[in-house]
């Protein structure tokens, strides 16, 4: 399986990247490289993170990548990573952010 980032993603990681790189260019982009480096295992064991315990399904899994959520959601053809949350942000009020349709 391929893995594919979603739109909702790569925005995500922009905003990490931004945020961080007012204090730090340089560990920006030590996270960057770190949180992308985490999805490649996914091609060859894409249930190797965890079922999101706030999604109902059993294909949306995360990965925890330091103080990051790095949500996935397995389908048939590919591995689609939708989102990365900081982990101490409240899903709750952010909808299903697993889901990209609603972001």
């Amino acid at each position: 399986m391929r893995v594919v980032w979603a739109r909702s993603a790569i925005v995500d990681l922009e905003a990490i990247a931004e945020f961080i790189r007012h204090d730090s260019p340089h560990y920006a982009a030590v996270t960057v490289s770190r949180l992308a480096k985490a999805a490649r295992p996914l091609e060859s064991f894409p249930r190797m993170g965890r079922r999101v315990p706030e999604a109902e399904s059993d294909d949306v899994r995360e990965l925890i990548v330091g103080s990051y959520r790095l949500m996935y959601g397995l389908q048939a053809e590919q591995i689609l990573v939708v989102a990365i949350i900081h982990g101490r942000r409240d899903l709750g009020s952010l909808g299903e952010p697993w889901d990209p349709s609603q972001r």
